[in-house]
């Protein structure tokens, strides 16, 4: 179906990036899995081509481009592998919170690295004890003259181990009642006295993106790194999360595309019982149920993505979009390695990646039980 909110300027961006990812991405994916990172020198490459964070202003090095950009670039990228969350995350999760809410000074020192891609960051908000409930944190950041004293221990970080900018989520007020207002948002570099990283987590799937804990002991902050104002960091990680959860989506129905795609094409070559595999009534029904849903939940996606675009609040709609989606591409990924019969349990063919990396979209961004709760409560239930 057409998508009337990409023009012909985000199809030649499609065209130039895929191009990219094919050269510098795609040949090496497997190595990159192998050392449970994306090197930097992919991140350089990708914004020396303008493909980092080109949403940013041209005073910042940025290209002003709109969200269509945004669009694009996630879903390419899913194409070449799901860990390469990190980079969207990157771009379009914790670069837009020093973008909104970061002072001038703020904005000039950070962004024009972020855009080159010689600053990698990550935004630290899950703890060993605090997930979805994020009023739950225990990691705080109590004032000292011109300094905060940050301690806490932040888990299952994406690009932490390779961060060297951090936004972490903390309370710089931990008594104060209800919890919520008590919390800030803090932007942590890399080379802070008490500040260090765990090793990298072993994860199920995703394993180029390099997750790990972080850890903050006695770690003095500058207090000219307040993200935003005190207290209010709350409200700031409820009014960004809309996209964070929308980015999932446009992830999640990427993913389902293409294993689609990929299972469409290992049918109609593999034979059993004297014919095609395609040619079974049961292959054609699972085929085309599936297709069915990733039609109608591209419109739905796309719906949303221009109502973002005009920067309505859809906040029950994005809800919805995040867990149907990945709800929708944990059961493709399933049906599609059933598909491929043994074949899709070994590693040589990509719908075994493919099925193991889409295991944790239901769970980050905010669990599918979260979503529904919002839902719930929006619905005044």
């Amino acid at each position: 179906m057409e998508r009337d909110f990409l023009q012909e300027e985000h199809l030649i961006f499609r065209s130039s990036l895929r191009k990219f990812l094919a050269q510098e991405a795609a040949p090496h994916f497997a190595e990159w899995e192998q050392n449970q990172q994306i090197p930097r020198s992919f991140w350089r490459q990708a914004g020396k081509r303008g493909y980092l964070c080109s949403w940013a202003l041209e005073e910042y090095g940025g290209y002003e481009a709109d969200f269509g950009y945004s669009v694009v670039l996630n879903e390419e990228l899913e194409r070449v592998g799901t860990a390469m969350v990190g980079i969207g995350l990157h771009n379009d999760i914790v670069m837009p919170y020093i973008y909104a809410y970061g002072t001038e000074d703020q904005k000039k020192k950070w962004l024009p690295g972020a855009i080159t891609g010689d600053i990698i960051s990550a935004i630290a908000m899950t703890e060993p004890a605090a997930g979805s409930d994020l009023a739950a944190i225990q990691t705080t950041a109590i004032k000292d003259g011109d300094t905060y004293i940050l301690n806490g221990e932040k888990t299952f970080i994406t690009n932490g181990y390779t961060a060297d900018l951090i936004v972490v989520v903390c309370k710089t007020d931990p008594h104060i009642k209800p919890a919520h207002k008590g919390i800030s948002l803090l932007v942590v570099e890399a080379d802070t006295p008490g500040f260090r990283r765990g090793k990298k987590l072993k994860k199920v799937g995703q394993h180029a993106n390099g997750t790990c804990e972080l850890i903050f002991e006695d770690a003095r902050v500058p207090a000219e790194n307040l993200l935003g104002e005190e207290g209010k960091g709350f409200y700031y990680l409820m009014e960004n999360l809309q996209q964070e959860r929308l980015i999932v989506s446009i992830q999640s129905i990427a993913a389902t595309e293409l294993m689609i795609d990929l299972t469409t094409d290992y049918v109609k070559q593999r034979r059993a019982f004297g014919k095609r595999i395609s040619q079974f009534q049961n292959t054609q029904f699972k085929l085309a149920e599936m297709n069915t849903a990733f039609q109608m939940g591209r419109v739905f996606v796309d719906q949303i993505i221009k109502s973002h675009m005009a920067g309505k609040n859809l906040v029950t709609e994005v809800s919805m979009a995040k867990w149907w989606s990945t709800d929708l591409v944990k059961k493709v990924a399933a049906e599609c390695m059933q598909l491929h019969g043994g074949y899709g349990y070994m590693e040589e063919y990509e719908i075994a990646r493919r099925y193991r990396d889409t295991a944790v979209s239901s769970i980050y961004a905010g669990s599918n039980e979260i979503m529904k709760v919002i839902i719930s409560k929006n619905m005044g239930l």
